[in-house]
């Protein structure tokens, strides 16, 4: 996963608190319900030595205007006594519920499991004229998290005539120009901002015809996946649109997951790769973990220490869907004889 914002947070000095608020089912009394759950949570923090400094700069950052995207989305934040470092939304229905810490490093093992399950996608919904063009990030099991939509229209020149044989074939071979140029410009928009933002997936969706224009515009080297239904026409278009993508989400991050997995066992077998959590240390302290492996559900021995040692040192993390000594291994950047026992 895409760790420089995290690089960023681990750059601050400890003690942290770290707080999930899960996301639950929409309800009248959210407002309520979110203020007792922080109000639990405080106390737990207080008790473990959050200093109340602390604790008034996180009631700011729950205690918002519009507390129900916290209750519907589910909230983590992370602060020290300089201020809130991370405040993002997650869906922390990992089975944990609501928790907080006050610890030395940033507990944030769930909320990088949820992020390494998330697929980064650009999502292009055609119709006759143009597309609408979505860049969003997507989990099979939490809201997307759409970060820009562009619209690409044609003209007036599509509209259909109704008179005149000749006029007719005129005009419609002009309306015909267009979409094709305006396949074009989607074509080609589409081809530029992945060329930027680097998604996993370009993602096809919306109108038959459209479809197959843009399909046949768009260059093979793009990773591209075609939805046949859902849309932008009404809600339940696009809840339809919604899970298609949460299905896409799925298996390119199962995908994901298995090819580290795979990675992990020709590691083990070449001298590549550690499992349990002395073994990790020791190649980190090293600057030797390329990757940090975790468990995908399972929480790691001394899992905190070992995220933060190793996006300090500028590893990747990853999951596989493996039983590992104490929940955790490592893929090497080279060989160091951190043998696992």
């Amino acid at each position: 996963m895409e760790l420089e914002a995290l690089r960023t947070l681990y750059e601050h000095e400890g003690p942290f608190a770290t707080i999930y608020l899960e996301s639950r089912s929409p309800a009248a009394d959210a407002e309520q319900q979110v203020r007792l759950r922080w109000d639990d949570l405080r106390q737990q923090l207080s008790e473990a030595g959050t200093p109340e400094d602390v604790l008034a700069t996180i009631d700011d950052a729950v205690l918002v205007e519009d507390i129900t995207e916290v209750h519907s989305n589910g909230r983590v934040l992370v602060a020290n006594s300089t201020g809130v470092l991370l405040n993002d939304a997650v869906d922390a229905s990992l089975g944990a519920g609501d928790h907080a810490h006050w610890s030395d490093e940033p507990e944030l093992g769930d909320y990088i499991r949820q992020r390494e399950r998330a697929v980064k996608m650009l999502v292009a919904i055609t119709d006759q004229t143009g597309a609408t063009i979505r860049q969003v990030i997507v989990a099979d099991s939490h809201d997307m998290d759409e970060r820009s939509e562009t619209q690409i229209d044609a003209d007036d020149a599509v509209s259909k005539p109704r008179e005149n044989a000749l006029h007719h074939s005129k005009i419609q071979n002009r309306a015909d120009e267009v979409v094709k140029q305006n396949v074009r410009e989607v074509a080609e928009h589409l081809e530029k901002t992945a060329r930027s933002w680097q998604p996993e997936a370009v993602v096809v969706a919306g109108e038959t015809q459209g479809r197959s224009a843009l399909l046949e515009e768009l260059s093979d080297e793009l990773a591209i996946r075609e939805v046949e239904s859902g849309g932008t026409d009404d809600d339940a278009a696009e809840h339809e649109l919604a899970a298609q993508l949460r299905a896409v989400a799925y298996e390119l991050s199962a995908e994901r997951v298995r090819e580290n997995t795979e990675r992990y066992e020709y590691g083990t077998a070449h001298d590549q790769a550690v499992s349990g959590s002395q073994a990790v240390a020791r190649s980190t302290e090293m600057g030797a973990v390329g990757t940090l492996l975790l468990e995908y559900t399972r929480s790691a021995t001394d899992e905190a220490t070992h995220l933060a040692a190793a996006i300090r040192t500028g590893a990747d993390v990853g999951l596989v869907e493996y039983s590992l000594e104490d929940a955790v291994a490592a893929l090497l950047r080279f060989e160091t004889g951190a043998e696992t026992p």
